[in-house]
């Protein structure tokens, strides 16, 4: 029997038909979807960046811990072996500078630190005394306050390295990276350069080595001053106050370059000792000063101006320091060193520490989050657990029933949009019902005669309506006003019953508080891989969820393949709504509110056939966490609702957007974190951690499939399955989430059928 409603008129002869209105709704769709997958890439591309920038200033990426020790010093001149340590290269030529008598050059290592660098800068301001400091540039980059606050107090500062790596074993290119990096975060943090370096591990000129010297050499035609030590204060070994006070002490009256640490450990002794040692040397006679001040008074006034136009000429020269900066100093004898930062030296600098910044923030934010969700995935799994297995063992006690046996007639919505390879097998599927059924094919505009395929089988109980296209909701509408019998069961038609899927599926309604069911929806096609993955989904994650919602009572949506309900509930709750994309979802929790239960059946089973492409399992999933999600916010003063009807919006709604929205939105910090810790932390370690998820998630599923009594070789695609289908999961909810966040709008989308799904398959 064919029931006709608004059939669309004819196409006129001899005139070419256009693109339907469903075509160029999807083109449009399409075309607006591009920017917005562009901007969820965009988003993991710069998750990436800020932590392997994190990575990088915590020498965690790129790290070299390497120190060289024991080479040959055949090509190192003799006179910078035995000489002072101020290394400079006034017209190529190597020269060495001391420190003058009774003077000290107070120099600190590795900071800035947050808890150690301040207190040094505090206990100099206090004893009137400047400091040199050789920084690295990861921690100015993370620390640019405490930079600013060290060159306004008049301290020196010098370059040492941007990761702290030992220089002799790094190529030019690193080299020269080191150095412009950390000239950047100078630039960024207090607005200048320096002309000063110190390289990591060294200690006095006789330690330079074959292999450091083409460092110096390359640098100091660079026009940099390399600063050594005469004496060390050993504070790293933290030997004790008065050995850290004794070893800076120099020799009979000498001057001196002494090593301090501001960084780079724990530094207390350090902060006892500085007082100590300044008192001291100034009551033997001596005075304070920085690199620069020494070197201005070991020099005449025309050597001096000899050595600051020969730097000057070499700086315009190279890219060193600075980037091609105009050498305009910043500073008085003290900070002679230091040069202003201009250009787009300065402006790549403060772009550096704006960046550094945001990592800064966003990696521990991320961290916390990861934690966040790693116990809310445990939490999720652990529910599941429990509440399926009590679920399980409630509804299959032999005393359970849900009241008298329904054994009247119910009417089948099965909405149709060019159905052609599936519609036969779906209606004889219902054909074999051991529950009397009337079947309702709606056919939403098809075009490719799957009309006329239904009404060409010749089944009894089998009614045709006609509509033309206007979506799977108004097709739902239509099969609702169409059906005769007050229990209503709605299903894809791509989808097969067993025969006593309708039978089951009823007998909830023995209960007069039951307004809808859900039924068990089993991927048929899962031969293949793509199939196989859908199939562990669909049994670990869809149906184990309802077994936990169910239990709690706030089930969220009823899935379209298989549900049944109450005729004049649907139509009480104004029918299959088109304001979302997840009509099942909509309805699901329109009718919580109204009051009524929602529960799943088990024993219910529905073949579907799973989108068999990653396009179309791209296309189907991002519609349903769209749909979801405007599902969500349209029910969202359900939170506030009152009484039985509010119970969703107390328990069901939290969970929904907690374990799928939220937790699945930040669940990719999982895996990133697990590739980055294999990649740059602790290989092993990681992989342990990835392992014991995966073997928690493996447990949950065999338990799934034992329920479900499905054969367990499917899990043996798990692992894969965590490696590629989830993220892809992950990022069609991040796309959705774009949309969302942007205002965008979807329609039904249509999937490419095969006809694959002919009988239940794989019951094991």
């Amino acid at each position: 029997m064919t029931t006709p409603t608004a059939p669309p008129s004819p196409p006129a002869r001899g005139r070419r038909r256009g693109p339907s209105r469903i075509g160029r709704a999807a083109s449009r769709a399409a075309a607006l979807q591009r920017p917005r997958v562009l901007l969820a890439l965009l988003l993991l591309l710069a998750l990436t960046c800020v932590m392997l920038l994190d990575g990088y200033l915590r020498a965690e990426v790129g790290g070299d811990e390497r120190v060289r020790t024991g080479a040959s010093a055949s090509d190192v001149p003799d006179d910078v072996l035995d000489g002072g340590p101020i290394l400079t290269f006034p017209g190529g030529q190597a020269t060495t500078v001391s420190v003058p008598d009774k003077t000290i050059v107070l120099t600190f290592d590795d900071g800035p630190d947050p808890t150690w660098t301040p207190q040094v800068l505090d206990i100099l301001d206090e004893y009137d005394v400047p400091g040199t400091f050789f920084l690295v540039g990861s921690m100015i980059s993370r620390h640019p306050g405490i930079v600013r606050d060290l060159v306004e107090q008049g301290n020196e500062v010098g370059v040492h390295t941007f990761t702290h790596v030992d220089l002799s074993y790094q190529s030019e290119a690193r080299v020269t990276r080191e150095i412009e990096q950390t000239q950047l975060a100078l630039a960024g943090a207090a607005g200048i350069t320096t002309t000063l370096f110190r390289a990591p591990y060294s200690s006095e000129t006789n330690a330079i080595d074959d292999y450091s010297w083409p460092v110096y050499q390359n640098l100091g035609e660079d026009g940099y001053t390399s600063v050594f030590i005469d004496t060390d204060s050993d504070d790293w070994k933290r030997p004790g106050v008065s050995k850290i006070v004794e070893w800076a002490t120099p020799e009979d009256d000498e001057g001196a370059s002494v090593l301090f640490h501001d960084a780079g450990g724990e530094r207390s002794q350090t902060i006892a000792a500085l007082p100590k040692y300044i008192e001291k040397m100034k009551a033997k006679g001596y005075t304070f000063t920085t690199v620069s001040g020494a070197m201005a008074d070991q020099q005449s006034p025309q050597q001096e101006a000899e050595q600051q136009s020969q730097q000057q000429q070499q700086q315009q020269e190279s890219q060193q320091p600075g980037g091609g900066r105009q050498p305009e100093q910043s500073g008085g004898g003290l900070q002679a060193a230091h040069h202003k930062a201009t250009g787009a030296t300065l402006y790549e600098g403060k772009a550096l520490v704006a960046a550094v910044a945001v990592a800064e923030w966003t990696v521990p934010a991320l961290s916390v989050g990861l934690v966040i969700v790693g116990v809310a995935v445990m939490g999720r799994f652990a529910m599941m657990l429990v509440l399926a297995r009590r679920h399980h063992r409630q509804r299959n006690r032999r005393r359970f029933s849900w009241g008298p046996p329904v054994t009247g007639p119910v009417s089948v919505v099965v909405p149709a949009y060019n159905e052609k390879e599936c519609i036969e097998a779906t209606l004889r599927s219902l054909a074999r019902s051991t529950h009397p059924v009337e079947i309702i094919v709606v056919d939403d505009g098809s075009t490719d005669g799957t009309a006329e395929i239904a009404e060409s089988l010749g089944l009894p109980g089998v009614r045709v309506v006609r509509q033309a296209n206007a979506g799977k909701p108004a097709a739902l509408n239509n099969g609702v006003r169409h059906a005769r019998y007050d229990i209503v069961v709605m299903m894809d038609g791509d989808t097969v019953f067993e025969p006593d899927t309708v039978r089951h599926l009823v007998q909830p309604f023995a209960d007069p508080a039951v307004g809808a069911v859900a039924g068990n929806a089993k991927v048929g096609n899962r031969r293949t891989l793509i199939g196989a993955w859908q199939h562990i989904e669909y049994v670990m994650g869809f149906n184990l969820d309802r077994r936990m919602y169910d239990l709690l009572r706030c089930m969220p949506t009823i899935p379209g393949a298989i549900g049944a309900f109450r005729r004049e509930v649907v139509l009480q709750a104004g029918g299959m709504s088109d304001d979302t994309l997840a009509e099942d979802t909509d309805i699901t929790i329109a009718l919580h509110r109204a009051g009524w239960r929602v529960v799943y059946e088990e024993h219910a089973r529905a073949w579907t056939e799973a989108p068999g492409s990653l396009g179309q399992l791209w296309s189907q999933r991002y519609r349903w966490s769209y749909g979801t999600m405007q599902a969500l916010w349209k029910h969202r003063r359900s939170l506030t609702d009152k009484g039985p009807s509010g119970r969703f919006g107390r328990v069901g709604m939290p969970l929904v957007v907690l374990f799928q929205v939220v937790t699945p939105v930040f669940a990719p910090l999982i895996d990133v974190f697990t590739v980055y810790s294999m990649v740059f932390v602790d290989f092993r370690a990681a992989l342990l951690a990835w392992l014991a998820v995966l073997g928690v998630q493996l447990v949950c599923a065999a338990y799934a499939f034992r329920l479900d009594r499905e054969k367990y070789r499917y899990l043996l695609m798990m692992p894969l399955q965590q490696l590629a289908y989830r993220q892809m999961m992950y990022l069609v909810l991040i796309h959705s989430c774009v949309t969302a966040l942007t205002g965008g709008r979807l329609r039904w989308q249509k999937l490419k059928r095969t006809g694959e799904v002919g009988t239940p398959a794989g019951n094991g």
